[in-house]
């Protein structure tokens, strides 16, 4: 094992393999409040990569109900229980990792999902988190709640897949972050599927491989964002360049909101697989639950989120989010417009800061009518 550098546990962890961060992650930000669980995303994916023998049952995206969904079910319960108590000191994380709590002979602390796991794909889809009591009315916030979780392969920093893989089958792209299967070398062991803590790598019954999230690599190589960022009806995805730890840029989106802002987060950091794939956590949703799942910065992103209008900069590389197909690296913001560039320098896209209001007036002189407005 060897000590590597965790900046979402802010300190060292234990890892198999000696730490090299790619010359660039590929990462993305999601922003659950904007979530409505259309699942256009999915069929996206499914349709283009997953619609083959043996791929019935793989969904590289989906979306899911919190607190009761997941697809295989309860991915998440299992292992979280399994791990024991996952503690913080401030944003310093004082429990084990699945790096650091493994049973003896094991390399990653993980859990195989049954087969029934994967029979239900809707499982949970817009349960609430308890009941809502007679006579109850809205008064400003809702006493039970829910909220839409979209997920796809993080491409960690520190794969679980990877670190499991007995046959060195799986391998992480120097030029861009994303993580591969070389399935010439796979011989179907599963222990990628059974070390994978959010359970985004499945087993092709056909093949006898496994298969993953490609993250789009084909796209990112021609300067163009995955397919899922831009299907998304609700526009709640952006992916982008992550920088090294240290080198993050004010210039940089996705750095802005990471790195800098910290308004979105990682899924389940306590894992300590350093997950590339950041959320804004859902404002409606109880504290509690959001440290667990975000981390014990939930509750500043949330704040900063909520008070995005005092921050231009922030609410410039907010708009940016599926205004465009092609990879923004650097943006720029004026008092009228958020504009965006690509690697080459060149303009991709210009958002208006605020949404053009035209009002009519209520007679028509040239048709000599009044207007109206019907339904």
């Amino acid at each position: 094992m060897s000590e590597v550098k965790n900046w979402h546990l802010n300190r060292l962890m234990q890892y198999p393999y000696d730490e090299k961060r790619p010359n660039k992650q590929l990462a993305y930000v999601f922003d659950t409040n904007k979530c409505i669980a259309c699942q256009t995303c999915t069929v996206a994916c499914k349709t283009t990569w997953t619609s083959g023998k043996g791929q019935e049952g793989m969904f590289w995206n989906n979306v899911e109900t919190k607190p009761y969904g997941g697809y295989p079910a309860a991915w998440d319960v299992k292992l979280l229980n399994k791990m024991g108590p996952q503690e913080w000191d401030g944003d310093l994380y004082t429990g084990q990792t699945i790096f650091e709590s493994q049973d003896a002979g094991e390399r990653v602390n993980g859990h195989m999902p049954e087969t029934e796991d994967y029979a239900y794909p809707n499982l949970g889809v817009d349960e609430i988190s308890g009941v809502v009591d007679r006579g109850a009315f809205f008064q400003g916030a809702h006493n039970v709640w829910m909220y839409y979780l979209a997920r796809i392969c993080n491409h960690c920093t520190y794969p679980g897949c990877l670190a499991a893989c007995p046959r060195k089958a799986i391998y992480k792209r120097e030029q861009d972050g994303v993580v591969l299967i070389d399935q010439s070398r796979c011989r179907g062991y599963k222990e990628c599927v059974k070390a994978c803590p959010y359970k985004k790598t499945f087993f092709n019954m056909v093949t006898r491989t496994s298969e993953k999230c490609i993250g789009c690599y084909p796209l990112l190589e021609q300067g163009e964002q995955p397919r899922c960022v831009q299907t998304c009806i609700g526009k709640i995805r952006m992916a982008g360049w992550l920088s090294k730890p240290g080198e993050e840029r004010q210039d940089n989106p996705i750095d802005y909101l990471v790195r800098i802002k910290k308004v979105a987060l990682p899924l389940y950091p306590q894992y300590g697989t350093e997950p590339n794939v950041y959320y804004i956590p859902p404002v409606h949703v109880p504290k509690e639950f959001l440290w667990e799942m975000f981390g014990p910065g939930a509750e500043d992103a949330i704040a900063q989120y909520r008070a995005i209008r005092n921050d231009p900069k922030m609410m410039a590389a907010m708009v940016l989010f599926g205004n465009t197909p092609k990879i923004i690296t650097r943006y720029v913001s004026d008092a009228k417009y958020s504009i965006g560039y690509n690697e080459k320098d060149e303009e991709v896209v210009r958002v208006p800061l605020i949404e053009p209001f035209f009002e009519r007036d209520m007679f028509d002189p040239i048709k000599n009518v009044y207007r109206h407005n019907t339904a």
